[in-house]
């Protein structure tokens, strides 16, 4: 099964098994991974599953389309960076194992 390491802002690493075609915000829940609140609970309507994706891991995941809800979202995101997604929004793939996502502060 694929890997995600989650980075705390404080950096605090989280490795984990997240199958294919589950969101990465669901796999950070399922396996108690602290600072992704997931409020919705994956529905793209609150921002708080804000991750900033690894450079190396961009050109597989891309970024938000231009005028998604997404992109809506994550201009309520605090602190968000040109290489920040929403982490429901990204399904794992065979070829996102060993991808690494690290947090903002804090989910607002």
């Amino acid at each position: 099964m694929p890997g995600v390491t989650y980075i705390e802002f404080n950096g605090a690493a989280h490795t984990v098994e997240v199958p294919v075609g589950t969101s990465l915000m669901r796999g950070a829940v399922d396996n108690n991974v602290p600072g992704i609140d997931a409020d919705c609970g994956g529905e793209c309507a609150c921002a708080t599953c804000h991750v900033y994706v690894d450079a190396a891991w961009l050109d597989k995941t891309g970024l938000p389309e231009a005028g998604s809800q997404e992109e809506t979202m994550l201009s309520f995101a605090a602190a968000a960076q040109p290489n920040s997604r929403l982490s429901c929004q990204i399904k794992m793939r065979e070829d996102l194992s060993g991808i690494v996502l690290r947090m903002p502060e804090g989910q607002h």
